[in-house]
Formats: C-alpha cells, structure tokens, sequence
C-alpha cells in the first residue's frame, strides 16, 4: 500500500509540473506572437549623406590614333599589339627614297638661289662692262645692217652669182642633150652635172630675189629687240641692281629655304615616334603596303577616367572636384577613389530623359585596371551632420491627404504622427519636424509576422566614408550608362 501511495504521489507531481510549464510556454509563445506583430526602432541623429550615382566604362586619360603625314609604303613596323613604349621611340618607318631626293633637290634649288642673291649684291666687273657693251654695239650693227640692206655691192654679188649658175646650167643643159638618146643617160655624169646645175641656180635665185626684196618688218622688229635687250643689260649693270632686283632675289631664296623644310619635315614625317610613354592598343600596319590612317593606337594607360550619363536633376548639384567613389565590376573588392574634372554643357536625351556628361578622373592606383572595364560612380555631394534620421520602412502615407506620417510608441500606447521630411537617401529619411531624438516608432506588420528590430540595430552612416557606393543608391539616382 505504501508502494502504491507514493507512485501516485509522483503521478501528481509530474502533472502539476507539466500543467506550470505548459502555462509557461503558452506565455512565452503568447508574448513573442505579440512582439512578433510589431517592428520598432528609435529616432537617432546621425550622418547622411547626399551622393549621385551613375555608371560607366574606364577609358585612359590620354589615347591617340597615331598616322604618317606623308603617303609612301611601309618599310618597318618596330611594335606590336600589345607592346610598352617610352615617349619618343620610334614605332614605325616609310621607304624614304622619293623623299631624300626630294631633299636633295631643294638643298640644290638653295644653293643657287643664295649665288644668284650674291651675285645681284655685287658691283659689275670691268670685264663683264666691256662684254655687254659688245653685245649691244654687235646687235645694234646686225639691226642696222638689216635695215640697210640691201646695199648695192650685197644686190650685185647676189646678181653675179646669179649669172654665173646661168651659165653653169645652160653648160649642163647642152651637154646633156648631146648624150640624151643614150639608154643608160640616167646613170652617165652628164644628167648629175645637170641636177647639180639646176640645184644651184635656184639657190641663187632665191637669194638674188631676197636681197632685192629686203628684210620684213618681223625681221625688223626681232633684231630691234635684241638690241633693247642688250642695251638694258648694260644699263643695269652700269647703274647696279634695283630695289626690286635685289626683292626678287631674296623672295627666291626664301622660296627655297621654305622648300628645303618642307622637304626635311616630310623625311622626318616618314618616321612615326610615340608621343608619350604608353601601350600600342591597335596596329594596322604591314610592311610593303601603304600606310593607312590610323596607323597605330596608342594608349596611357597609367591614369583612367570615367564619363558617366548623370539625370538633369542631379547634375545641377554638382561641381567639379567633388569626390566620387568608384568600384570597378571585374574588382568588386576593390574601391577607387576620384574627383569631378569636367561637366558637360550639351544634353543628350534617352527615352525622354535628359542627361549630361561627366568626367570623373580617377586618382593613382596599382590596381590592374584596363581600358572599357565596366565601373560605378559614387559622387558625394554633401553631408548633412546631427540629422534626425528615421528608416524609409517606418514612414507611411496617409491615403487621403498624401501626407507621410509615423506611429510612436508612447506610455498611452501607438499614434500616428505627421511628420516633415526632407533629403532621403540608401533606406533613411530626414526628419525636419514632427519627431524628436529617442522617440520609438512602431509599424505593424500586416501579416502578423515580422522580426523585431532593436533601436540600436539601425545602421546611420557615420563619418566620411559611409557605406559602400552600392548600398547608397537610391531609386532617385538609377545608374545610367552613357
């Protein structure tokens, strides 16, 4: 009996213990289903930061198309694809034989032109006074001889010869006619002495008849011009050279200078150096064909910039050398820093959105960027320091006046209070009237199930730095590639 007194003993004590801790439990369960329908967090002063998003690709600050100003084929190619090259070094060379002769000549063309210069600077010699007073008395006697002509004893040596080819031919003529029935009288050298005769008398006669006739006015007029000639040849070796003798000289022999560095430069032209140190990014050069444009890309790719697409209504906020942040998508552990150089003044518009252009220069970096890498920007506009800042998840909007509002917990319980809101950026809104630091706000979760958040657990952006450029984008700022 007492065996049996105390297993009932122990039987009521479990069920009493079991009935405590399932009224425990309920409890428990009760009250987390009660937390578990709200989601609070405290109205905290922090930082917050104003920043405007955009993206787009690395490019390098400096990148040339490189060409010859000159055509001809091409001799050598001294890089590749892919080569570095030091400012200066020569890339590439055209057959330059055309043009060393081309040099040549103008070295030439020089030469002459300084000589002739010279040579108008300098006085007339004795000698060449007596030669050119020669010249002019020789043309002036040729012209009066041709228009006295023709003088009797010139018209009577004329007529003699004249006379004497008669004779000779009627000679001929006879002595012909006497063998003339011969059948070989072709060939004998009486029908050659009769050619010979013939030839000579009108030879003769012709000059009979122009000494008789005289000289043309064309005749004339030729022999009076070589007399001007040579008379101004005289007069200005008498008289020294003009003004613009010596003009016209020296304009020839700058003519020449200008032709001689014409020919250097396209002789040095024919070499292609590289103009800064940098990598060859595209070669479209083959040796024997001819040059094409561009020859070779160059590339510095020791600093990059990014030119990103930014929203009409952002880019007024922004001045240049304001920081950026910028993440490069191939290196998302890495964070490169930069500012603002340049903000475009012409809109584009895509879709019906207006956009401008700006450049973002990246500051030094070791890291292994390369040219067209896709990349984020992340300008810092402002910060607003000692801010009351609430999560955008807190704040509601009341259906019929399109006001936000709040729910605070207070001592009497939740009410909803309107609140003024100002900048709101990566999940927080400023606050501008209506709350106070401290004040718990409470939002109910409509499906009776959420996860309470303490006040501590909300994550101000404190500091310069603040969180990632991806965590700070908003949906005012939506990234767009230019």
């Amino acid at each position: 009996m007492l065996k049996r007194r105390w297993i009932w003993i122990v039987v009521a004590v479990v069920v009493v213990l079991a009935g405590v801790g399932g009224v425990l439990l309920w409890r428990q369960s009760t009250a987390a289903r009660a937390g578990a329908a709200t989601r609070t967090v405290a109205v905290r002063k922090g930082t917050l930061q104003v920043t405007v998003s955009a993206s787009g690709s690395l490019e390098p600050v400096r990148q040339v198309d490189l060409g010859f100003d000159v055509s001809g084929k091409v001799a050598e190619v001294s890089v590749d694809i892919g080569d570095r090259v030091k400012a200066g070094q020569v890339l590439a060379r055209l057959d330059t034989t055309s043009l060393e002769l081309s040099l040549r000549q103008a070295e030439a063309q020089l030469k002459s032109a300084q000589a002739q210069l010279a040579k108008a600077q300098q006085p007339a010699t004795e000698e060449t006074l007596k030669a050119a007073e020669a010249s002019y008395y020789s043309a002036l006697a040729q012209y009066q001889n041709l228009k006295n002509s023709p003088s009797p004893e010139s018209l009577a040596s004329a007529k003699a010869q004249l006379e004497k080819a008669k004779v000779a031919l009627e000679r001929a003529q006879a002595a012909y006619g006497r063998v003339s029935w011969r059948p070989d009288i072709s060939a004998r050298p009486e029908s050659l002495q009769l050619q010979d005769a013939t030839i000579d008398y009108q030879v003769a006669l012709a000059n009979y008849e122009a000494a008789a006739k005289g000289p043309s006015q064309e005749e004339l007029a030729a022999a009076w011009r070589n007399v001007e000639s040579a008379k101004a040849k005289l007069e200005s070796l008498r008289n020294g050279p003009t003004e613009e003798d010596l003009a016209s000289a020296e304009a020839a022999v700058e003519q020449a200078h200008v032709a001689l560095e014409t020919a250097q430069r396209n002789l040095e032209a024919a070499v292609l150096k590289a103009p800064f140190d940098g990598v060859v990014a595209a070669m479209n050069l083959v040796v024997g064909e001819p040059a094409v444009y561009p020859a070779i890309t160059l590339m510095d790719l020791s600093r990059f910039r990014i030119t990103v697409n930014v929203d009409e209504v952002d880019v007024s906020q922004l001045e240049v050398g304001m920081p950026a942040v910028v993440t490069v998508d191939a290196l998302p552990d890495v964070n490169l820093t930069g500012k603002v150089e340049r903000i475009g003044v012409a809109a584009t518009s895509t879709g019906g959105a207006v956009y401008y252009p700006v450049v973002i220069a990246l500051d030094p970096t070791d890291a292994p960027l390369r040219a067209g890498m896709s990349a984020s920007v992340t300008i810092r506009v402002r910060e607003l320091t000692d801010q009351l800042l609430i999560p955008t998840w807190a704040i509601q909007t009341n259906p019929a006046t399109g006001r936000p509002y709040v729910l605070r917990q207070t001592a009497r319980g939740v009410e909803p209070v309107p609140v003024q809101l100002g900048i709101r950026r990566s999940g927080f809104a400023q606050v501008l009237s209506g709350l106070s630091e401290g004040d718990v706000l409470v939002v109910q979760n409509q499906t009776g199930s959420s996860t309470a958040v303490e006040p501590g657990a909300m994550r101000f952006m404190f500091g310069a730095g603040g969180p990632p450029p991806r965590e700070r984008r908003t949906e005012q700022q939506q990234s767009q590639r230019p």
